[in-house]
């Protein structure tokens, strides 16, 4: 269900405000964009936040009002302001993407008050490697799902020593596990319903082998609970109250895929390797996997100057 923002009436953002300092010109710049958000199809947290930006910015420009005195005269002013604002929130250490949302809002707002402007956007970084979990806090991740049980010990081995989406571990049934003495292999439904085998190793092969001594060898779903098969939120609720237990608030089933992407990575697979084990539709995507992270370049530089 959609939020209901409705058309402001002249003034509504810039009541607020306060007088001194803001010049009449703002004031009619934020009037106009209220205006127009009040009508147009953006998303309502867009609308909601592009408010908030102009409101900050005026009332920014009516506490620096002596230094630019020309912010809403003409394209050269306005673009001075603005860079000038730019870099004031750049200082306060403002997100990248927070920033480049401000200089969207901004120059619609001077679009709206008839100058068009251009402002260079701030660059956002491209991600580094995902936020694995530590090698010692995989391992106690593993501990604390085998003290849940053997269920709740095989979806964690799973997740980390397979890494299917959550949505692909839910759909799991007994037949798409094959299981040796020696060997084993999961078939996972993909994105676009692409289906994919990832080998199983040892420590995954034994907790699910543990599990199936309980659930037992009939066909159907892999995970069960107390209604029939395990939805992806109850392996989500799984993976949070295993994280919780050892001190991983707010762990989510797909960080743990970002651990098995990094350990693949880290133990020598290559990108294409790791982009038929994730099914992913590009190399681009698992190539993140191959930007080490700040945790991993700062022990990378210990190591070397040690």
């Amino acid at each position: 269900m959609s939020l209901e923002i409705p058309t402001p009436r002249p003034g509504v953002l810039t009541d607020h405000l306060g007088e001194a300092g803001v010049s009449g010109e703002a004031s009619a710049a934020v009037d106009a964009v209220s205006a127009y958000l009040g009508r147009c199809k953006l998303a309502a947290r867009t609308v909601t936040a592009y408010r908030r930006q102009c409101s900050a910015y005026v009332t920014w420009l009516g506490l620096h009002a002596g230094e630019h005195p020309d912010a809403f005269t003409d394209v050269i002013g306005a673009e001075g302001a603005l860079a000038t604002w730019r870099r004031h929130l750049l200082h306060e250490k403002a997100a990248a993407s927070s920033v480049n949302q401000a200089l969207a809002a901004l120059t619609l707002m001077y679009a709206q008050a008839g100058l068009r402007i251009q402002v260079a956007r701030v660059r956002v970084p491209r991600p580094g490697e995902p936020d694995a979990l530590k090698p010692a806090e995989q391992g106690a991740l593993l501990r604390a799902a085998a003290r849940r049980g053997p269920r709740d010990g095989a979806i964690i081995a799973v997740l980390l020593f397979a890494g299917p989406r959550v949505a692909e571990c839910e759909h799991l049934d007994l037949t798409d596990v094959a299981i040796t003495a020696r060997t084993g292999s999961l078939r996972l439904l993909g994105k676009g319903d692409q289906p994919r085998t990832v080998p199983l190793p040892a420590r995954a092969r034994e907790k699910i082998s543990t599990w199936l001594d309980l659930r037992g060898r009939e066909p159907g779903p892999l995970w069960l609970g107390q209604r029939g098969r395990l939805t992806a939120s109850g392996i989500t609720q799984v993976v949070l109250a295993t994280g919780k237990a050892v001190e991983l608030p707010g762990l989510r089933p797909h960080r743990l895929r970002h651990s098995y992407a990094t350990r693949l990575r880290q133990g020598g697979a290559d990108p294409a390797q790791i982009q038929a084990l994730l099914g992913h539709a590009s190399l681009e995507t698992a190539g993140r996997y191959f930007r080490a992270g700040t945790a991993e370049t700062a022990a990378i530089v210990e190591r070397i100057f040690d």
